[in-house]
């Protein structure tokens, strides 16, 4: 029988580790149970937990904020994953200059659902070349050669505004951005259902 493909790795990237990452890492594992989903910040410093406002929008929406730890991004960490989400360019751009190779799977959040929707209909609609809807890692795929296919768009709508500082119901506003994109990733990203074969 063939082997069974290894769960897929998400890795969110922001600047603190402290709201915008934490909430993606968070509110995609619970819609995408099967994937591996971690989250680091660039200038992130070590702590315990997850800010107490943070972890209140959090559940309100639906996420579990036990055990969560702030990390810096790594080098590795951009290595091991299949997917790398940036919440704002500079993140994209910071992971890339930490493991250059990693290019392809490299992408803001709104722009990696934007070029997943590039012809209109999502990429996972189309047929694999086995014939089946194409799996998460061929999804990836094709988001990154579509890369120049689409009009480039601003700095603003590529990222998703940082609430650091702000009044909660923006952090919430901002939760409530991130949940609607976690949604239409998990989508994008869920295994369909696609049959296993025996080798002959």
């Amino acid at each position: 029988m063939a082997a069974v493909a290894a769960r897929l790795t998400v890795l969110f990237i922001c600047t603190g580790n402290v709201h915008r990452s934490p909430l993606a890492e968070r509110l995609l594992a619970a819609r995408l149970p099967e994937a591996r989903v971690g989250s680091a910040g660039t200038m992130a410093q070590h702590i315990m937990g997850m800010h107490p406002a943070t972890r209140s929008v959090l559940e309100q929406l639906g996420g579990d904020g036990a055990g969560f730890t702030s990390r810096r991004l790594m080098p590795e960490l951009v290595s091991e994953a299949d997917l790398v989400l940036g919440l704002d360019r500079e993140h994209r751009e910071t992971a890339v200059r930490l493991w250059p190779v990693a290019l392809r799977k490299c992408f803001t959040v709104r722009e990696f659902l934007r070029l997943s929707r590039g012809g209109g209909e999502p990429v996972w609609r189309s047929e694999s070349a086995h014939g089946d809807v194409a799996p998460p890692r061929e999804v990836i795929s094709r988001a990154a050669a579509a890369r120049g296919s689409l009009a480039p768009v601003s700095r603003a709508e590529d990222g998703i505004t940082d609430p650091c500082g702000a009044p909660y119901d923006v952090l919430l506003a901002c939760g409530q951005e991130i949940d609607e994109a976690a949604a239409t990733l998990a989508a994008l990203l869920r295994e369909r259902g696609r049959a296993q074969r025996t080798e002959c």
